[in-house]
């Protein structure tokens, strides 16, 4: 007789099907598993049996073979144990034989016989909702998997023994109820930044349109500060925008108790990041701060200190808004829609710029040119605002607060984001939710310009040898430049506005 436990495997945020398969048989006493498992699963036999033992179970003087199917896909993680461990249970009839027929089970066990939280509970969720199964899941889990459906049975038990008397009818495990983190404290508010109101402007622009930025200047001048004010003037996350973002952090583990958020990622790693931790990768393709800051916003501090390999592999996702791992054994694909927004100095000492100053490196320029080297020209490329930011005076600090802070700006960046929403829907593109997520191909579908653009554009792009890509990054730069000001039209003004941030970063380069 063999029992079948559903279960998944995961790759990315895909959840696949597996079938544990459970046989007692005669022979000699032994407990395999086999199915392509890793390390954490062949482990499991001991924490089975132990969990087993604690609960008030004995594992029968037999042969146990546990199959994992399909048997050529890679097996990684330990929420294998809780649907080997029924499976057993169910040989043996401690629990019904078709106790679990519609469930799909995952949980890690610990000796005492308690189930331990685990990962990708969400994903897995949906994948039992999209196959019309319920789930069996850990306790701490539970209202994490509660946000997948309010259709589907969801059993979040915190012990073997306690899941086993609901199915014998002397105890019932209610249904989880879905959780939101609450964030303490308020947001860091623009208002509290003096100064540098053109570089508030390129801010408020960025968020109303989801456009890359980098702020270069020297020590102090706010880079950072102006960086981390940056998710207070952006929209919330929208329905399907948070189940994106919470599938990717339930996969990495990073969903703390199993609350969501409607707060937007900030991801901000620190420069000595390798290429895994960046980009996604390692022994089990796990995701990277690409990913976890997908629909949020990643911050890179001093550009250049980063690995020059680990900023070139991000070229691609500014692109196409994922990411794919791939390993010898399997390939996995992460979404990767996040806002870049950097900050450098103009060198490594960082006054190259300063007048009077002299560099222990030799020619302040030279400095600054080998600094900036570091960053090759297609990475540049993908980046719509350059913005000079300048050092903050003394007398710029004993101003007043400024009277605008982030909620004004918010709502201005709300409503510019609406137009695009609305504008996207209308050519039946609703997965667009920017105009920095816009393929190139609709770029000319949704920007009208007047003559007088038409020939600043070509004008601009023969002095800044525009790439084709640069190109189309002006375009959709002044279309949000346009919907912030309510306009229908792209007019010679909204242009030359984006052409300015342009021709920040290429004299910078010149320089």
């Amino acid at each position: 007789m063999v029992v079948r436990i559903s279960t998944v495997a995961f790759q990315g945020i895909e959840a696949h099907p597996v079938d544990v398969q459970v046989q007692l048989s005669n022979g000699s006493v032994v407990f395999n598993v086999v199915g392509l498992g890793d390390k954490a699963v062949t482990e499991s036999r001991e924490r089975v049996r132990s969990a087993l033992v604690a609960s008030g179970l004995s594992l029968p003087a037999k042969r146990i073979t546990v199959n994992l199917a399909p048997a050529d896909m890679p097996k990684e993680g330990s929420h294998y144990d809780l649907p080997i461990a029924l499976g057993v249970m169910a040989a043996i009839g401690a629990i019904p034989f078709d106790a679990l027929d519609d469930f799909t089970v995952l949980g890690e066990l610990a000796l005492d016989g308690s189930i331990s939280p685990v990962s990708g509970v969400l994903p897995a969720a949906v994948a039992a909702s999209a196959r019309g199964r319920g789930l069996v899941c850990p306790a701490e889990c539970g209202p994490e998997a509660a946000w997948a459906s309010a259709d589907i049975p969801i059993l979040a038990p915190r012990s073997l023994v306690q899941l086993a008397n609901h199915f014998q009818g002397t105890q019932v495990i209610s249904r989880p109820t879905p959780a939101i983190r609450e964030i303490g404290g308020v947001l860091p508010d623009l208002r509290e930044i003096k100064g540098q109101e053109s570089a508030k402007r390129a801010l408020e622009i960025a968020a109303a349109g989801g456009h890359n930025i980098i702020f270069h200047g020297p020590p102090g001048a706010g880079k950072s500060m102006l960086a981390a004010r940056l998710p207070s003037i952006l929209p919330p996350l929208t329905p399907r925008e948070l189940l994106e973002v919470s599938m990717i952090h339930s996969v990495a583990g990073a969903l703390a108790g199993g609350q969501l958020t409607d707060r937007r990622p900030f991801r901000a790693p620190h420069h000595s990041a390798s290429m895994p931790a960046l980009v996604g990768g390692g022994p089990y393709a796990r995701p990277g701060e690409i990913s976890l800051a997908h629909n949020g916003v990643l911050f890179l501090d001093e550009l250049p200190e980063f690995q020059p390999q680990a900023l070139d592999a991000m070229r691609q996702p500014l692109e196409t808004g994922e990411v794919a791992i791939s390993r010898a054994s399997h390939r996995c694909v992460y979404p990767a829609r996040f806002q870049l927004v950097a900050a450098m100095n103009p060198c490594r000492c960082g006054y190259a710029l300063e007048p009077g100053y002299s560099c222990r490196r030799g020619e302040p320029k030279r400095c600054a040119q080998a600094y900036q080297a570091r960053l090759s020209g297609p990475l540049l490329d993908r980046i719509d605002l350059h913005l000079e930011v300048a050092a903050v005076r003394a007398s710029d600090l004993i101003l007043p607060p400024p009277s605008e802070g982030s909620a004004e700006i918010a709502a201005r960046v709300a409503a510019a984001r609406e137009l695009q929403r609305e504008r996207y829907e209308r050519i039946g593109r609703p997965d667009i939710v920017c105009n920095a997520a816009a393929p190139a191909g609709l770029v000319e579908s949704i920007i009208r310009l007047d003559q007088g653009g038409m020939d600043l554009i070509r004008a601009a792009s023969e002095k800044l040898r525009l790439s084709a890509r640069g190109f189309h990054r002006v375009l959709k730069l002044a279309r949000t430049i346009a919907d912030l000001q309510g306009a229908q039209d792209v007019s010679r003004a909204h242009l030359a506005e984006a052409l300015s941030y342009r021709m920040a970063g290429d004299r910078r380069e010149a320089a």
